[in-house]
């Protein structure tokens, strides 16, 4: 066993366990280590992305297919864990994997025994005395991964100190978290760049001290009970913020054989918190329903365009590599116009991703397009109006239309959900969602996922409004955990008695149109060569659109004068007051009969009293 005196601090070791995106190094590693060296210069830092060596041990494919579903990757370290959970957790990876081609014939014996190589490698050949102070960032994925390299740290260093934050205990009160893992020492609640650094100069100013003072954000096991678990202590301004240090990642990938090397994505950040929560709190109401991303963030931030322009430029620089994830919930929608314009004139090939919301301009998507945005994911959620307002997303079904319709247009995948059984749906919203998608075959299909409850998020304060009756952990838990943890800690994903089996009966309609959307959508365009199923080439005076079919040559349409002028003016969601006041020399009985007719041909979509073409045009160097 490992011995330790407590007479000097030595350092701290930072570690992300599985089971994050190996293809990624860990933004929360990279932006502590590179604050501590700022703040304290003199410290000893180590980082550790130690799911990327699981990651290149199991195989990348494997990796990825449990990095993807929650619980999935939860299972693995669990078997590890909790040995007489077993046969219980043996059943939920074999429900969960079932219809998964990576997995398929993958006994789950043997992936726990890799796993568990690769793991006790790691702990093994850390030199863990030589430090203070253990780190871990706990996110989604890596509860029972991180606690599992925690015990087996703490078994042979017990003097060594465990601080641990990230997303997945965020609104979990102090008591709870130290009960349930008393190998924790400490506990982060909130962002951790300053709670660490104040938690690092009482260490080093305090060695062997056991007499712990408050210090804003962290929360000591032994004064659980005394401390406020919501408490933050986060930056100000953003932009004070050094580059992220993923020096480590990059040292640990260069070590693999070269038939293990990728070229990875950079995760860098514009923004925390989200801007739309931050706009509804200061109208006295929460952001999206059935959001709980930001239990960790006090407010919303952002970064100045400059600062994020030059960050990226230098990131990318430095490691030599081009493709970029922005880990915002949100992009910050008013500065994200400069910051894609600037990246445009850095002459750099980026392949960018980021989140954004349905009411995104055409005119900033094009910026994205032209920086380099490939991939976005669009807070869709939902295709009815109603709906979308029980969700308090903001938005229309038919704004949702549109940024699927310009996505197509411009080339960018979006790849974004369709939430099913919401509780408190009603018939209507069933109904609307599936008028919608008769008009949205064209675009890229929607996936669907099914509604589940997450702890703290604003639909649980209001619960009897959706109909939910009672709140509990959720069931697979049980499955995955001994008694004492499941049953008395508040858990990230909860579960819910209400309205569930009429929810499901009532979204099936929903589901199989779904897939039989993905099914034509795939098959329509393998026949496109690169033309849009909905198309329209324009003549100046008239147009012509391609409608393509499942079965059968597609059927043309063409619009001459006024009909054509009408659609075209239509290219973006407008009202009918808008379309008359426009067309005055036409009357509205001419107008209305024209929008009947496309909207029967399936050519423009109608809300209420909103139109939108759905066709997309031609690029001309498609010909070519």
């Amino acid at each position: 066993m490992g011995k330790q005196k407590a007479k000097r601090f030595k350092g701290i070791v930072l570690v992300s366990a599985p089971w994050p995106l190996y293809n990624r190094p860990s933004i929360q590693l990279g932006s502590l280590k590179a604050y501590l060296k700022t703040q304290v210069p003199s410290l000893r830092l180590s980082a550790h992305h130690m799911y990327l060596e699981v990651a290149q041990h199991i195989g990348y494919p494997v990796y990825h297919c449990l990095s993807k579903r929650m619980w999935l990757a939860e299972t693995v370290y669990a078997a590890l864990l909790f040995p007489n959970q077993l046969a219980s957790i043996n059943k939920l990876f074999a429900r969960k994997s079932k219809g998964k081609k990576v997995l398929k014939g993958l006994e789950f014996e043997c992936l726990v025994s890799k796993v568990k190589t690769v793991s006790e490698a790691f702990v093994n050949r850390i030199r863990w005395d030589d430090f203070s102070l253990a780190g871990f960032s706990i996110c989604l994925c890596q509860m029972t991964a991180t606690i599992y390299l925690i015990r087996k740290i703490k078994e042979r260093f017990p003097m060594l100190k465990i601080v641990v934050g990230g997303s997945t205990f965020s609104g979990l009160a102090s008591q709870q978290l130290f009960s349930a893992f008393p190998e924790i020492d400490y506990w982060i609640n909130g962002e951790g760049e300053r709670p660490l650094t104040q938690l690092t100069r009482y260490l080093i100013n305090n060695p062997g001290d056991h007499s712990f003072p408050q210090i804003s954000g962290v929360i000591h096991r032994d004064h659980a009970q005394k401390s406020a678990f919501n408490r933050f202590s986060q930056l100000i301004d953003l932009d004070t913020l050094p580059l992220p240090d993923y020096d480590d990642y990059f040292e640990s990938l260069k070590s693999f054989i070269s038939e293990k090397h990728f070229f990875p994505t950079l995760p860098a950040e514009l923004s925390r918190g989200c801007w739309w929560q931050h706009k509804r709190e200061e109208g006295n109401a929460d952001g999206c329903a059935f959001c709980n991303l930001n239990l960790q963030w006090d407010g919303y931030r952002s970064k100045r365009p400059d600062r994020a322009i030059s960050e990226i430029d230098d990131l990318t620089s430095r490691y030599e590599v081009l493709d970029v994830a922005f880990t915002d919930n949100l992009i910050p929608t008013r500065r994200s116009g400069v910051v894609f314009e600037g990246l445009s004139k850095k002459n750099k090939d980026f392949k960018l991703f980021c989140e954004i919301r349905p009411n995104t301009s055409k005119r900033l998507l094009k910026q994205m397009k032209n920086a380099g945005v490939g991939e976005v994911q669009i807070g869709i959620e939902a295709l009815s109006t109603p709906l979308l307002e029980k969700l308090n997303k903001g938005v229309t079904a038919i704004q949702n239309l549109e940024i699927m319709k310009q996505c197509e247009a411009l080339g960018i995948v979006h790849d974004s959900n369709l939430i099913l059984c919401f509780p408190g749906s009603e018939e209507k919203d069933i109904t609307e969602t599936l008028r919608v998608l008769d008009f949205s075959w064209a675009y890229r299909p929607l996936r669907a996922v099914n509604f589940w409850l997450g702890l703290g998020s604003p639909i649980i304060k209001t619960a009897a409004t959706y109909g939910i009756k009672a709140v509990f952990n959720h069931p697979n838990y049980h499955l995955l955990l001994p008694p004492e943890i499941s049953r008395n800690v508040p858990l990230m994903v909860q579960a819910y008695r209400g309205d569930l089996e009429i929810q499901k009966r009532r979204w099936q309609p929903v589901k199989r149109q779904l897939e039989a959307w993905k099914k034509a959508y795939e098959k329509l365009k393998d026949k496109s060569e690169g033309i849009p199923i909905l198309s329209y080439r324009d003549g100046r005076d008239f147009m012509i659109i391609r409608q393509k079919q499942l079965r059968g040559p597609a059927l043309t349409h063409r619009l001459v004068g006024n009909s054509r002028a009408i659609y075209l003016f239509c290219e973006r969601h407008r009202s009918l007051k808008a379309i008359l006041n426009r067309f005055g020399n036409l009357s509205e009985k001419k107008i209305s009969s024209f929008l009947q007719m496309m909207i029967d041909k399936r050519l423009m979509f109608r809300e209420k009293n909103q139109f939108l073409s759905l066709a997309i045009r031609i690029k001309r160097d498609i010909f070519l």
